[in-house]
């Protein structure tokens, strides 16, 4: 497995985009309104992730790392985690794009504008948490053996 590569994200985040900007474009009117807290859990999830990646971190440098499955399923976790946040992300920012410039006309693009702004924040601080995790999962370069005698 690679590791996260910038394009991975940028597409990602480009088709959260596109598929929640057509959702609106077509059915806005039917759709219940955005949460103003729905987006608070990727928060939490990159809060999380901030102290898996403080505690790897730590392990690794001092050298107490037991198990390669363990730093697997965090690589893993990272990279599902910063895809998420990058394919959300595009859609919290495609539902303000949508609702913004309508909030003078639609009483509910009011209250959803606000909603993706949390959405926007709170996805970036996933791809964030994601991208720090899975840096911090990176094997230390290892250190030229002194020559002795």
């Amino acid at each position: 497995m690679h590791f996260t590569r910038p394009r991975d994200l940028v597409v990602a985040a480009i088709a959260g985009f596109a598929v929640v900007y057509l959702l609106f474009q077509f059915d806005y009117g039917n759709l219940p309104r955005l949460p103003l807290l729905a987006g608070v859990t990727f928060a939490v999830l990159a809060a999380a992730e901030l102290v898996l990646s403080l505690s790897i971190r730590s392990r690794i440098r001092s050298g107490r790392v037991t198990g390669a499955v363990g730093i697997a399923r965090a690589v893993a976790l990272a990279k599902a985690s910063s895809l998420a946040g990058a394919f959300l992300g595009g859609g919290w920012l495609a539902a303000f794009g949508y609702v913004f410039p309508r909030r003078d006309e639609l009483a509910a693009a009011v209250a959803d504008s606000r909603s993706a702004v949390v959405g926007v924040v709170s996805s970036a601080l996933l791809v964030a948490a994601g991208l720090w995790l899975e840096h911090c999962c990176r094997t230390p370069p290892e250190k030229p053996e002194r020559p002795t005698g």
